[in-house]
């Protein structure tokens, strides 16, 4: 079945960057929400960011302000500009659909802030 690939992780020092891309098949991608989540280790895997085919966002209270996310409907790209990062943003982010989940879920791609 189809998975999102995710790309752009790694490590990264407290209050640093880093942008997240995703790209995900052409058919479901074009009509749907697409979001990022994030699952931290011993923990639930979380929404933390979704946006409509038309680029309405909407964020979780704990990283608003410090992301973006933004899509590209040509590139089938969704993307994850992430600022002034802390030690708890650390987790594996993955794209899918939202909020029912259309695509298998790809490896992800791991963000680790350093303290």
């Amino acid at each position: 079945q189809v998975q999102p690939v995710e790309s752009g992780g790694g490590l990264v020092q407290a209050g640093g960057s880093l942008r997240l891309s995703c790209v995900a098949s052409g058919s479901i991608f074009s009509i749907n929400i697409m979001g990022w989540y994030r699952q931290a280790p011993g923990k639930r895997r979380e929404l933390v960011a979704h946006i409509t085919n038309r680029g309405i966002t909407t964020y979780v209270d704990s990283v608003k302000g410090r992301f973006t996310i933004s899509r590209d409907n040509v590139k089938n790209t969704v993307y994850l500009q992430m600022n002034s990062l802390k030690s708890e943003d650390t987790a594996i982010y993955y794209c899918n659909t939202a909020p029912f989940l259309r695509y298998q879920w790809g490896q992800g791609t791991q963000v680790t802030v350093s303290s």
